[in-house]
């Protein structure tokens, strides 16, 4: 069972379609909807303002979801929060892309359809416009995001709004085996690494 905390009298609000990973820490007024996956490490703690994750999105590996006092943090439909990332009082458009280690700072507000870097700084207030990929600390819109681009993006959150059934289905502690299995396989996907999308065209 994942960590559940209430704070102050405020319970967690999840939809039972979302997977909470047992090493996850989820505290006080936080609003998780459908098929939403969090991941291991990852801490949403809504105990100094809110937090709503809107249906389909995923908050990968030690990623951390926050606020300075009185804030609301919100994670629209599809938004897809990559390893390591900080989203601290931010608000966070339909089906954008965070990249690893990506800092998103509070009163910050990502237009929907964006694509931000890996290790990108975003400071305090600044509001993007929808489908532009923002890169770099300091932070720089480079382009905008192409129809290609989205369709990539998007298959590959498809791959986690599928993933919360799956886990529920298949996820279980067990006992490492001490030699590889004769039909020990990797799992076929059809999804692509941007660059090998891209080398493709």
């Amino acid at each position: 069972m994942a960590n559940i905390f209430e704070f102050k009298g405020i319970k967690p609000v999840i939809h039972p379609s979302a997977f909470i990973h047992p090493n996850a820490t989820v505290t006080g007024n936080v609003i998780i909807g459908k098929d939403v996956y969090i991941g291991p490490g990852a801490a949403l703690r809504g105990d100094w303002g809110k937090i709503i994750i809107e249906d389909g999105c995923n908050v990968q590996e030690n990623c951390t979801v926050h606020m300075f006092p009185s804030l609301t943090v919100t994670l629209k439909e599809g938004a897809h929060i990559g390893h390591g990332a900080v989203i601290h009082g931010s608000t966070i458009g339909k089906n954008v892309l965070v990249g690893i280690n990506a800092v998103i700072m509070d009163h910050v507000v990502i237009g929907d359809n964006c694509i931000i870097g890996a290790l990108t700084f975003i400071p305090e207030g600044i509001i993007f416009p929808e489908r532009k990929v923002v890169v770099g600390n300091p932070y720089k819109i480079i382009k905008e995001v192409s129809d290609e681009m989205l369709e990539w993006k998007t298959k590959g959150t498809a791959i986690y709004q599928a993933l919360p059934k799956e886990c529920y289905e298949t996820l279980k502690v067990c006992k490492p085996l001490r030699k590889i299995p004769k039909d020990s396989t990797i799992l076929p996907s059809d999804y692509k690494t941007w660059k090998k999308v891209k080398k493709k065209n």
